[in-house]
């Protein structure tokens, strides 16, 4: 008998947390244009059909952070950018916030994998080359933020 979790049970996490991505970037994304506050944002997202698939932990946990800990997030961001933040495409900078949030706070998670799941948000969302922007700029900034695990990983 295995003392981890089965394979079937990891997949199905890890598709609630990309829906809770998912759902956090469109969340963010209407913060960010509207101003509505963010416990009024999270209650409407929680009413959407199809919430119930995803890590509803997870997506409070995105928003809150992100929106809680932006001065920190566009700052860890800010050398890898041509630009300030606030002139970035709103699609890509709430992509931005969302794995910078990510590769900060959640060391669980490699950073190859928050950069694919921000580039393939990205490409969903965002515009024609907006995943290449969103790679780029990661993946600079993933060099320093999260130094050790990059060398090991070389």
């Amino acid at each position: 008998m295995s003392a981890g979790p089965d394979k079937h049970d990891q997949r199905r996490q890890n598709h609630r947390r990309r829906r809770a991505r998912r759902l956090a970037l469109q969340a963010l994304y209407q913060w960010q244009m509207t101003g509505e506050s963010v416990p009024e944002i999270l209650a409407q997202f929680r009413e959407n059909e199809g919430f119930e698939n995803a890590d509803a932990a997870y997506f409070d946990e995105l928003v809150r952070g992100v929106t809680g800990g932006l001065d920190e997030i566009d700052a860890a961001l800010a050398p890898y950018l041509q630009r300030d933040m606030e002139s970035v495409d709103p699609v890509e900078r709430a992509v931005l916030r969302l794995a910078g949030y990510e590769l900060l706070h959640r060391m669980d998670l490699p950073y190859r994998v928050v950069i694919n799941e921000a580039i393939e948000l990205a490409k969903k969302f965002g515009a024609d080359q907006s995943h290449r922007f969103v790679n780029g700029v990661l993946d600079n900034a993933v060099k320093d933020l999260r130094k050790i695990e990059v060398q090991a990983a070389r």
